[in-house]
């Protein structure tokens, strides 16, 4: 699990990041991002996470290409809520106020022994960090605004078997990260909320290994689900993470899938939420 603190410029435009990503977090889609960042006239970047020697070696391999001191690594898990606000601590300290938070946490497995950290990682600890990023943030509150961007995936927009505990988190998270968007926030805070949806990706996240199930007979078909869907790399989800975070409107929704480029989805899932919310105002008026 790891969480990081960037300072960039976009524009100009100063910007700190904080992300978060469980399942060797030092790599894949939050190690490119990392990267793509420092591409983009980064300042700093603080990375919490639980894989102490991943950490180390990303830290040390990104000084040395992009700077010294650039990258800080801090070994906490961010579902402990002591960890994150000690890493908030140490952000405030030496850098000030984050200016964008990503929040890139991930487990997908289903399993008895683990669905329980699976919602607390993808639900809770997101959760948890966007309340404390929006606190640190926020205009109304001495505050300077900012960006904070919640992972979802392309399971929030799909009903399949497999995987119904994950499907049910990435669509929280879709929902959740729509709702504190919405202008009631987003006009006193300053800060906007955006949602990437990501499509299957060649990561470890989805490596048989590291999924699982409930359901014996469902395990037996698991893999095959998950192969019907077009895969992308990891470095077409980075950029396509990086483009929205640069466009991205408050309340946003974000699709990377098979390497195309990033999507701006948010009339297509206004729309149908729209005809969701038309079958409750109907029902109101029988």
């Amino acid at each position: 699990m790891w969480q990081t603190c960037v300072r960039i410029s976009f524009n100009n435009v100063r910007v700190k990041r904080q992300s978060r990503f469980h399942n060797r977090g030092s790599n894949g889609i939050g190690a490119k991002v990392i990267e793509f960042l420092l591409e983009e006239n980064v300042k700093y970047v603080a990375n919490l996470d639980i894989a102490e020697n991943q950490g180390i070696e990303l830290q040390n391999k990104l000084n040395e290409k992009y700077g010294a001191e650039k990258v800080k690594f801090i070994k906490g898990d961010v579902t402990n809520d002591d960890d994150l606000h000690a890493a908030y601590d140490i952000i405030l300290k030496e850098h000030g106020r984050p200016d964008v938070v990503i929040n890139n946490a991930a487990l997908m497995n289903d399993k008895r022994e683990i669905y329980k950290k699976e919602i607390e990682i993808n639900v809770t600890a997101l959760i948890t960090n966007t309340i404390k990023a929006m606190d640190v943030m926020r205009k109304d509150e001495g505050g300077n605004g900012g960006v904070i961007m919640n992972i979802s995936s392309v399971a929030a927009f799909l009903q399949d078997s497999p995987y119904p505990i994950y499907f049910a988190t990435k669509s929280a998270v879709l929902q959740f990260s729509n709702c504190v968007g919405l202008p009631d926030y987003y006009d006193r805070s300053g800060v906007r909320v955006l949602t990437m949806c990501f499509g299957a990706t060649d990561t470890t996240l989805l490596k048989k290994e590291n999924l699982g199930t409930f359901d014996k007979r469902i395990e037996e078909i698991m893999m095959d689900s998950l192969n019907s869907y077009p895969y992308q790399k990891i470095e077409s989800a980075a950029r396509g993470l990086i483009d929205a975070l640069k466009q991205g409107e408050s309340g946003s929704t974000w699709l990377s899938i098979a390497d195309k480029p990033v999507m701006n989805v948010t009339e297509t899932v206004q729309k149908a939420y729209g005809l969701l919310t038309n079958l409750v105002m109907e029902g109101e008026k029988r």
